[in-house]
């Protein structure tokens, strides 16, 4: 599993043990996990085990996890959560196993999802209904990255409002020079001159 977009500090994520088959269909994998809230440093590295999936849900191995906002408001305590829990709600990985009545996924098939509480795992097991599925022109680190703010341009520029081709919108860009940009959508793109100043050595 590879995590994106974030890293602690310059601190290394410490590499990932071959997980542990227990009994059953349970196994144990590596998975970031919350107990207290706080700063970074209550991300804790632990052992998990997880299920078989049950009815409506698959057992995902993940190769990417993407990193949000809410992330932080969470293991900080801004947004409340039942402790201890496993940090992360955005992901990419293989299915290696579907729960009874699961008919849209099966084994060997590759997703991505949003929204999906306990992301920050090696492996997982969540509901099917919250995976899609994920080509194979788009690798797993882009998949990981893309869902939330995916979801969050369609409903911005579909649903709170149908952007057209005589729509103009203002964008603004973040940064050390917080820049504004007025864009009509469906006017051919205009071209602007960048001056060079050389500076001496």
């Amino acid at each position: 599993m590879q995590v994106f977009r974030y890293r602690a500090h310059g601190r290394k994520t410490p590499r990932p043990r071959q997980p542990k088959f227990a009994t059953g269909s349970d196994i144990m994998v590596h998975a970031i996990r919350i107990h207290q809230t706080g700063g970074p440093e209550v991300m804790k590295w632990e052992s998990v085990e997880v299920g078989a999936p049950g009815p409506g849900q698959v057992r995902l191995k993940q190769h990417g996890v993407g990193v949000n906002y809410i992330d932080v408001y969470q293991r900080s305590g801004l947004y409340k959560m039942p402790t201890p829990f496993v940090a992360g709600s955005e992901g990419s990985g293989e299915v290696v196993a579907v729960g009874p009545g699961v008919t849209d996924f099966k084994v060997g098939d590759r997703g991505a999802y949003a929204g999906a509480p306990g992301g920050y795992a090696e492996e997982r097991v969540m509901p099917a209904d919250r995976l899609v599925k994920l080509p194979d022109s788009i690798d797993y680190k882009t998949g990981a990255a893309m869902m939330l703010q995916g979801m969050t341009v369609r409903y911005l520029l579909r649903q709170t409002y149908k952007v057209g081709s005589k729509t103009t919108m203002l964008l603004s860009c973040g940064g050390r020079r917080r820049r504004s940009h007025r864009l009509s959508v469906g006017a051919p793109p205009r071209r602007h001159r960048h001056r060079h100043r050389q500076h001496a050595g």
